[in-house]
């Protein structure tokens, strides 16, 4: 298994929307299991193939305390809501930043298992949360679109000066 590179919040190849997985096979389970290594080394809740740079619609998932309990989803389809939360959400891909978010607060979806089984569940609480951040994120779109455009364009500077600092310690590293 390997790390892969989180793409950061304003790349514009996390706007782009993930085609379904055609076949799941052992590429699709590879990914999986390096998507779950990312996630956890992160560390993370989530994280959906786009914000790698695989433009599939493949999530993982693994909301316990002790991190033992992973959730594949592979071609996920949000089949229900109800209700309404606000819980505060981060990203892999805007680190650093956390903002309150309304989402429903209960979820049925639809989805392939990692061995491509067809499933459905039911989510609530951080479960479902998660769900809709990161199918979000393989329809292209990221929690800062639901603030304000003050708000995002706050962070939005942040993270392109953050990206700016990185560069600048790599390449004082390379010298």
């Amino acid at each position: 298994m390997s790390l892969l590179d989180i793409l950061y919040y304003p790349d514009p190849q996390l706007r782009k929307i993930a085609a379904p997985v055609a076949n799941v096979d052992g590429r699709v389970a590879g990914l999986v299991d390096n998507m779950l290594e990312t996630m956890y080394h992160a560390p993370g809740i989530g994280l959906a193939a786009t914000q790698i740079n695989v433009h599939e619609r493949i999530v993982v998932i693994d909301v316990s305390d002790e991190g033992d309990s992973p959730l594949v989803l592979i071609n996920p389809e949000l089949l229900a809501s109800d209700g309404s939360a606000e819980t505060q959400e981060g990203c892999l891909s805007i680190p650093g930043i956390y903002e309150t978010i309304t989402r429903p607060s209960d979820v049925r979806i639809a989805g392939l298992d990692r061995e491509g089984n067809p499933f459905e569940m039911d989510a609530d609480g951080i479960l479902a949360v998660c769900i809709q951040h990161e199918i979000d994120h393989l329809d292209g779109k990221l929690f800062v679109d639901y603030l304000s455009p003050l708000k995002r364009n706050r962070i939005r500077k942040k993270m392109i000066k953050a990206a700016r600092e990185r560069e600048e310690d790599e390449f004082d590293d390379d010298e």
